[in-house]
């Protein structure tokens, strides 16, 4: 009788390669500010790149069929004054973006089809509650219009896009936010923070719900996602520095589902994960290379697949969703890789014979209809993503306007006193009982009043 002591995994054998030059984006001026932001967002329509620039924050936004080089001169997204740190593509709306920057602002972007004919200055709303930096920016995965954004003063505020308004405030962090990570229904959110908690937050209640301390028993910074089965994947350092990664049941943040040391590199690993195959990408700023896990209900829990390297290290990365991807090519996922001067996409293509279409790769994924509207959430209502099929593959659908209904503030004004130049003589009654408010010291009648105008 033979026994199988391999894992059966129909990831086993995925692969990653880079695309042929001409395919990539050269002459990229990636951005240097010290933060540890991926610096890259990509979706079916675009890939964004935070830059280099004189004179506050920018980013630079291509169609991603533009690759090649990329003139020195091609028109920029300036809006911010200051660096801008973070940047994410909203899941419900291919041309939507929002970025986050040291100026203390959030703006959301509307970009066109086409490719920028002149420099984007104009957000279609500024968001603006936080008195420090702010440092991460993230879209609910169900709800539209509704964003996340944490900054340096250590506070958290959910808002409305739509209507430009802040919509929750949480305070409940005494020092930097790390990471924040929705669940699949966006009911929840994890965060990592320098004081080296875990934490768990209900933002509807306002509060934190669980917390774990030191997950990570090593000072350096933590990250933190959420899997599709509402567990948690984090990644951090040891005591002796050494990276580290771990699978967690926030329900019993006791002990760990799995706890798995790495390397000594002093990168911060940064995970991207595939609900869809339950994968996990780390990619360490620094790193030369990608390694990938596969996460099952079978012990080990967390199985590592393989690793991807090249030569040159990683500035950043960015990940496409799983709607953009070639299913004809039976690829599972692509990365963006930044490096000094250039975007080098790779593709992770698990290997097939047959050209048919591969069910057991491919369930419905999230697709860009939003679940519910803004003030469905906040009532209380939560829903999953609304599925796709992929056996077709994903046409992007065309531009939609976001339109931002904002609240006129002039109608809370307290009403204006007319003064008394603005009068008009010839409608003030002449009765002589009735007397007009001068001054606090002064009264003048009426009638006298309008007698010495009419007759001088």
């Amino acid at each position: 009788m033979s026994r199988s002591i391999v894992r059966q995994s129909k990831f086993r054998h995925v692969f990653g390669q880079t695309v042929k030059a001409e395919q990539g984006y050269d002459d990229i001026r990636v951005s240097k500010v010290t933060w540890d932001s991926s610096f890259c967002a990509v979706n079916p329509k675009f890939l964004a790149v935070i830059v280099e620039s004189s004179g506050g924050g920018a980013f630079l936004v291509l169609p991603l069929s533009k690759s090649g080089r990329v003139d020195k001169n091609y028109p920029l997204v300036i809006g911010h004054s200051g660096p801008v740190l973070d940047i994410d593509w909203c899941p419900h709306d291919d041309n939507i973006l929002a970025s986050c920057s040291e100026d203390t602002t959030a703006m959301v972007w509307q970009i066109p089809d086409h490719s920028l004919t002149r420099p984007i200055s104009d957000p279609v709303v500024v968001l603006e509650g936080h008195s420090k930096r702010v440092g991460i920016v993230t879209w609910h995965p169900t709800a539209r219009n509704i964003l996340l954004t944490a900054g340096s003063d250590n506070l958290i505020i959910i808002w409305n896009v739509g209507t430009g308004e802040p919509l929750i405030s949480m305070d409940d962090h005494p020092d930097l936010i790390y990471s924040i990570s929705w669940n699949r229904n966006g009911s929840l959110f994890c965060t990592t923070c320098k004081d080296r908690r875990l934490r768990v937050c209900d933002p509807r209640k306002r509060e934190v719900v669980a917390e774990r301390l030191a997950p990570h028993e090593g000072i350096r910074p933590m990250r933190a996602i959420f899997t599709r089965d509402g567990n948690i994947f984090t990644t951090g350092f040891t005591r002796m520095s050494q990276r580290e990664l771990g699978l967690w049941d926030p329900t019993n943040f006791e002990e760990p589902i799995a706890l798995l040391e790495l390397d000594t590199s002093n990168g911060v690993l940064l995970p991207y994960y595939d609900a869809d195959a339950n994968m996990v990408y780390l990619c360490g700023k620094g790193d030369s290379s990608v390694r990938y896990f596969e996460i099952t209900d079978e012990p080990p829990y967390v199985h590592y697949l393989s690793t991807f390297s090249t030569k040159e290290p990683q500035r950043g990365m960015g990940f496409m969703p799983k709607r953009g991807v070639d299913v004809s090519k039976c690829e599972i996922a692509r990365l963006f890789k930044l490096l000094d001067k250039k975007c080098e996409p790779i593709t992770m293509t698990v290997p097939r014979k047959s050209d048919l279409f591969q069910d057991d790769l491919y369930p419905d994924t999230a697709g860009p209809e939003p679940a519910m509207e803004a003030e469905e959430w906040l009532d209380g209502r939560d829903e999953d993503p609304i599925l796709v099929s992929m056996r077709q593959g994903y046409v992007p659908p065309k531009s939609r306007e976001l339109k931002v209904a904002k609240k006129n503030m002039l109608d809370s004004r307290p009403t204006t006193r007319r003064s008394l130049s603005t009068l008009d003589t010839n409608r003030l009654p002449k009765l002589p009982s009735l007397f007009l408010l001068i001054s606090p010291s002064c009264i003048l009648s009426l009638t006298y009043f309008s007698s010495f105008f009419l007759h001088p």
